[in-house]
């Protein structure tokens, strides 16, 4: 097994660093023996996020591990194309592996959106209880029915927060009127107009600009997103809502993974859990540096009340609503490891 050991820090630099090293184009050289499988791995990631690195890391060990006999060529960064078009793509094999965020995934399995459920998880210790535990299972379940495969524990996609040009967002009163951006997701709409504000879908490409004009008030993203975009030369207030937190999934197509042996399914399984694993720790660390960070750029962070969020979202019909839509079994699963919602 390669020993590519996980860092004992990750700061900005060192993920800009690690991306760095990934090409536009990912060619391998040729294995001493010629593989017996080609597989393609393709994210719609930027190269700045750890699970580009990660992911590279883990398809060098399999082939290893496999003697060659395994050749998995990475393509990052929508190289292949935008998310909606991947999707497609692993489900018709153009593509063998996809790594896909679970939001962008819920428009093929609606369950996968049930980890985007407003202000749920208030911690890691709880979205790493569930998503690993009864709830994993579940989706996982569901995934496997859509004609694709789950291959590897989730990865993280981090929890999102809100920022602000004018005033930071503390309680459901200060999103009265309010217009944010949310991405294209029937969650995240429904969420924000439960809270009294105004959603309105923007491309992330263009954000920037919308925050700059003011065609919005403010925005959600995790802080990597918030740095990647340079937002905070846009934006003044971040608040540690914490609303949404969102997985990674990294996915297979059913026909090629089944294709595989026995043994190179283990070590594929092996490999891209050891990655989800490290990029977890990853994106939890590189959290802390960011924020102090953006700190020093001019961002005001601010904490959040959510108890009140989640009783006006409760009060609204909010959790009701989404119950309802995802079925009993696996909102119980949900709330055995958050408490009761509804």
């Amino acid at each position: 097994m390669s020993k590519t050991n996980p860092p004992r820090g990750v700061s900005r630099r060192s993920v800009l660093a690690a991306a760095a090293a990934l090409p536009l184009v990912t060619i391998w050289s040729k294995p001493a023996r010629a593989a017996e499988f080609n597989y393609k791995l393709a994210t719609g990631q930027s190269l700045d996020q750890p699970i580009n690195a990660r992911l590279k890391q883990a398809t060098e060990r399999i082939r290893e591990a496999s003697s060659g006999r395994l050749d998995i060529r990475f393509f990052p960064a929508s190289q292949l194309g935008s998310d909606t078009d991947l999707l497609t793509q692993v489900r018709t094999g153009g593509v063998e592996f996809l790594n896909i965020a679970g939001s962008v995934l819920s428009t093929v399995v609606p369950l996968a959106a049930i980890t985007n459920v407003g202000f749920t998880y208030s911690d890691y210790q709880q979205v790493w209880s569930s998503v690993d535990g009864e709830l994993g299972k579940i989706i996982r379940a569901q995934i496997d029915k859509s004609g694709i495969v789950s291959v590897s524990k989730a990865a993280d996609n981090s929890f999102r927060q809100i920022s602000s040009t004018s005033k930071p967002i503390k309680a459901p009163a200060d999103l009265q009127g309010y217009r944010i951006r949310v991405p294209v997701s029937p969650m995240f709409t429904s969420l924000f107009k439960a809270l009294g504000a105004n959603p309105t879908s923007i491309n992330f490409n263009e954000l920037y600009t919308a925050l700059q004009t003011k065609l919005v008030d403010g925005q959600e993203n995790g802080l990597v997103a918030i740095d990647a975009g340079k937002l905070y030369e846009v934006q003044k207030y971040i608040s540690q809502t914490n609303h949404i937190w969102d997985p990674f999934w990294l996915l297979g197509n059913r026909r090629a993974f089944n294709n595989l042996p026995d043994d190179l399914k283990a070590i594929v399984r092996r490999e891209f859990d050891r990655a989800s694993v490290e990029q977890r720790g990853d994106v939890e660390q590189l959290n802390v540096s960011l924020k102090e960070q953006l700190t020093r750029k001019g961002i005001v962070f601010d904490s959040a009340n959510r108890d009140a969020f989640r009783k006006a979202l409760a009060d609204a019909g909010f959790y009701k609503e989404w119950k309802d839509k995802f079925g009993a079994a696996p909102w119980a699963a949900l709330e055995s490891v958050v408490g009761k919602m509804t």
